[in-house]
């Protein structure tokens, strides 16, 4: 029997990694089917989502930063900026650290929105099967943020 409290051989964890991403890249498309099928009903494009997603969790940012964040071109932020701005979902500020570089912001309604979509999401979620552990979802948020950071140097742009 394997020792799975000792580090991988790289060799190993390689072709372990490459199961992994054989499994997150089907997820991530069907869940972005998934959303796409429910914008008729809750009105938001999944990269609008993915912006009002990320001001909600972190409050006003710039979209050079939102961009680093989700690791997106600049330009793509900014349309779905301005979409979500067109449809009175999220507003622009005065950022104090920069002149010329505005702080984006939730709107009252672009909060409603997001809740209202998280709310439906942490529903859908609770039905994930397989009963899994605290220390079972710790080690596979760990494991996808080594291989993010293995990553951090691509640029987006």
């Amino acid at each position: 029997m394997t020792d799975t409290s000792e580090p991988l051989a790289p060799d190993v964890l390689a072709d372990r990694l490459t199961e992994v991403f054989a499994l997150v890249g089907p997820l991530y498309r069907k869940v972005q089917r998934k959303v796409e099928q429910a914008e008729p009903i809750e009105g938001l494009s999944v990269g609008v989502r993915a912006v009002l997603d990320l001001l909600h969790r972190h409050g006003p940012m710039t979209v050079p930063q939102m961009g680093r964040a989700q690791a997106l071109s600049r330009q793509f932020v900014q349309r779905m900026v301005n979409d979500a701005a067109e449809r009175g979902l999220v507003e622009s500020i005065p950022n104090p650290a920069h002149r010329r570089s505005l702080l984006i912001r939730t709107t009252a309604a672009g909060e409603a929105a997001i809740t209202a979509v998280l709310a439906r999401e942490h529903a859908l979620l609770r039905q994930v099967g397989g009963d899994l552990t605290d220390a079972e979802v710790s080690a596979c948020l760990r494991v996808l943020g080594e291989m993010l950071r293995l990553f951090d140097h691509v640029d987006v742009n």
